[in-house]
Formats: structure tokens, sequence, C-alpha cells
């Protein structure tokens, strides 16, 4: 089996992954997935795709993430872990769709305007 590579992407985190045989190991950035997230509902996230389809002994996935904050970079990864899950093998298309984890996410942060405080807060109005 070759090496898979595929990009998640979640707010400005940006996750490129590459796939190949192994035992299980996932390094992010070059660290342990445990100390890279050390909560573990970011780890959840990250191995769900692998848990619904039975994968989590199976390949060795090195990731390099960058941008956003640790839950949109664990967002992201699980969505390049999803894509390359489904480049696998197409049934597990049929198992992480209902889920969710194929679907990117578009929903950004929205830029802030001039003559207003922020993105849609406005400086305090006096009438006199």
């Amino acid at each position: 089996m070759e090496v898979i590579h595929k990009i998640g992407r979640r707010k400005t985190a940006v996750a490129r992954i590459y796939v190949s045989k192994g035992k299980g190991n996932i390094t992010i950035n070059k660290k342990e997935l445990t100390t890279y997230f050390p909560t573990a509902t970011l780890q959840y996230k990250i191995n769900q795709p692998l848990a619904l389809t039975n994968n989590e002994k199976s390949f060795d996935i090195k990731v390099n993430v960058f941008g956003g904050g640790v839950t949109g970079q664990a967002e992201a990864i699980r969505l390049a872990i999803s894509r390359a899950m489904c480049e696998l093998d197409e049934e597990n298309r049929k198992v992480l769709k209902p889920e969710g984890l194929l679907t990117r996410d578009p929903r950004m942060v929205e830029r802030k305007k001039f003559g207003q405080k922020k993105a849609r807060k406005k400086f305090q109005f006096s009438k006199r």
C-alpha cells in the first residue's frame, strides 16, 4: 500500500495527513497524539473516524497541522482522516456520511467592519 495524502480544513486550521500501513501510531507535528492534544475530547474527535471504520490499529498517521486553535485543528484532522478512510474503502463512506464526518464545516469568523467595534457590535449611540 502506498502512502495516502489528504487535506482537511476547519476555520483557519489546515491539516495534511499521510496514512500508511502500521500499528496505529498517530504523530501530529512530530509529537505524540496524547502530548499534542492532552484533553480526552479532542483525542476522541481524532480517533472517531478510525473507531467507526474499525481501523484503530491498522494504520500509522503522520499529521502536519497549522493555523487556528486546538479545536479547529482537531476537527481539521478528523475531516482529513475521514477522507482517507473513504479512499481506502468505499464502504467506509456509508458509515462516516451519516455521522457528518465527511462534511466540511464552512463557518468562518466574520470580518470586523470599519466604524464598528467588532463584526456586529456597534459603538455606543448618543442621542443628545
